[in-house]
């Protein structure tokens, strides 16, 4: 699957922060005839959220809405004309800036309260405390100095950033079950990166969507709410499961093989 930049760009002239004007700020994929993924191709790597939409019998589930910077729900209209349950795998600001454009959401009840009162976001190097710009850095990522390769309009104002508040209604707990009529993933707390970090689990299929718990990326686990010890009993649990596909919250889904390799690699890094 692969994460292409929207071709449908526009070569106005820049903007006053010498940033071009994306014509489309988002990009999709089908995955399956049920799984569609979108993400926000200008958003610099290390917040660019991958969004997943499960169509379902009865009602979709959207897992993780982006950054907010433009509307998810008016960009993606076609998909969204069912019932819809938008799940929050953790409140990181990179996976919940659309949130507030959904009537019904919801997260762990760990992290409810940062869906109700988001941390503080920004599009700026400057804006990132200097210990964790060396966490990430030292992680394998390359910061520039603005985090948005093009805006979405000429007016933008990339230092006005912020999150919108949103109000979850179903605050889910370890084992619960979401129901589409024809499809039922079981949530899975996974905390570690952050303490309400979640994945829903799809045995029947072998499908995992599993957040930030686990991607094909550098895994971060020195964030602020990160917890070691929990981090390394997630990758245990996560270990005995076997999946056929994991679609992560960053990077690019991967299978068996490399699910393993991912967590026996964290594992060993921390001399587990």
């Amino acid at each position: 699957m692969g994460h292409e930049l929207c071709t449908e760009i526009t070569d106005a002239p820049a903007t006053t922060m010498s940033i071009l004007i994306a014509e489309r700020w988002f990009s999709r994929k089908s995955v399956d005839n049920d799984v569609t993924v979108l993400w926000e191709p200008y958003v610099t790597p290390f917040l660019r959220c991958n969004i997943w939409h499960i169509r379902g019998r009865n009602r979709d589930i959207l897992i993780d809405t982006g950054m907010g910077i433009c509307s998810l729900r008016d960009a993606a209209r076609d998909l969204f004309e069912k019932d819809l349950l938008a799940v929050a795998t953790h409140t990181h600001y990179d996976h919940i800036g659309g949130f507030h454009e959904f009537e019904h959401c919801a997260v762990h009840r760990s992290e409810a309260d940062g869906l109700l009162r988001p941390e503080e976001a920004t599009l700026l190097r400057g804006g990132v405390p200097l210990n964790e710009l060396s966490n990430l850095e030292a992680a394998g990522y390359v910061l520039e100095d603005q985090f948005i390769q093009r805006v979405p309009h000429q007016d933008y104002e990339i230092s006005g950033f912020q999150i919108k508040p949103s109000k979850p209604n179903w605050l889910l707990d370890d084992g619960d079950i979401i129901d589409t009529g024809d499809r039922h993933f079981q949530v899975m707390h996974l905390p570690g990166h952050s303490p309400g970090s979640i994945g829903l689990w799809e045995e029947a299929t072998g499908t995992l969507f599993s957040g930030d718990a686990i991607y094909d990326g550098p895994l971060l686990d020195n964030l602020p709410g990160s917890n070691l010890d929990d981090y390394i009993q997630t990758m245990e649990t996560l270990r005995r499961l076997e999946v056929k596909i994991v679609h992560g919250g960053h990077e690019h889904s991967f299978g068996q093989e490399r699910f393993t390799q991912l967590i026996d690699a964290f594992l060993k890094k921390h001399g587990c």
